[in-house]
């Protein structure tokens, strides 16, 4: 019996993703990863490029927000990007308790474990898996978004990831991913500064305090501990 072209180039391309879903060796210190960490302090340091680039912090924080409801017993119906790269998320539960704090608590650590998370599995040679992996759950967030902006955010972030694990080289992949989680570890400690400089009864800080009684300050230091437990984790992996 003749087999389909259809079938095998399905089976190759199967075969292939596989291939390509595989964990490299130890990422290398070369001029690229130094290139990309560069970079990444530049994009913090600089006011043009950070205004420009800490949606990607924010998607991490909002996200964060869903996750942690989801594990709490929350439905997570809906995710807001704004221009001004704010954003909000909706969660659906209880108007009070242990899992609405969970909730609105792990925004802004989340950038900072998942950047110290992703910085050290680059490291260690993990970034093929992290990428695709990274792609699906951005697209899968898209059932959630809840306006066009949300939507171009969602698909320009998950398009960048694809193409870089199709197509990056197994060192591009690892400098760019350790260069994302040293910029999402940065941009934990920029917002939790600015929301600790202004911390309104509208920010998370100012909500936790309305939900358990306990100053805003308290949540404030609470967030900076996590982030700092996060940089020291990630510090303590690099190779220095």
């Amino acid at each position: 019996m003749p087999h389909t072209g259809g079938v095998t180039d399905a089976a190759d391309w199967v075969a292939l993703a596989w291939a390509r879903l595989q964990p490299d060796g130890a990422l290398s210190v070369d001029a690229t990863v130094l290139a990309a960490a560069g970079l990444a302090l530049l994009t913090l340091l600089v006011p043009a490029a950070w205004r420009w680039t800490r949606i990607a912090v924010t998607v991490v924080h909002e996200l964060g927000h869903a996750v942690v409801g989801m594990m709490a017993g929350r439905r997570f119906t809906g995710l807001v990007l704004r221009p001004d790269m704010s954003g909000h998320t909706v969660t659906v539960g209880r108007t009070r308790g242990f899992g609405l704090a969970a909730s609105t608590w792990a925004g802004y650590p989340a950038p900072a474990l998942v950047g110290a998370g992703v910085a050290r599995l680059a490291l260690e040679g993990w970034a093929p898996p992290l990428l695709a992996a990274g792609a699906v759950l951005t697209l899968l967030g898209l059932s959630r978004a809840r306006s066009l902006y949300t939507g171009v955010v969602l698909l320009v972030l998950a398009a960048g990831l694809g193409v870089l694990w199709w197509w990056g080289t197994a060192q591009v992949q690892g400098a760019a991913l350790l260069g994302v989680g040293l910029f999402l570890l940065g941009g934990a400690w920029r917002h939790l500064l600015a929301v600790a400089a202004r911390p309104g009864w509208d920010s998370d800080p100012g909500i936790l305090a309305r939900l358990t009684h306990l100053p805003r300050v308290v949540w404030v230091v609470s967030h900076a501990v996590a982030i700092a437990a996060a940089s020291w984790w990630l510090v303590d992996g690099l190779p220095l």
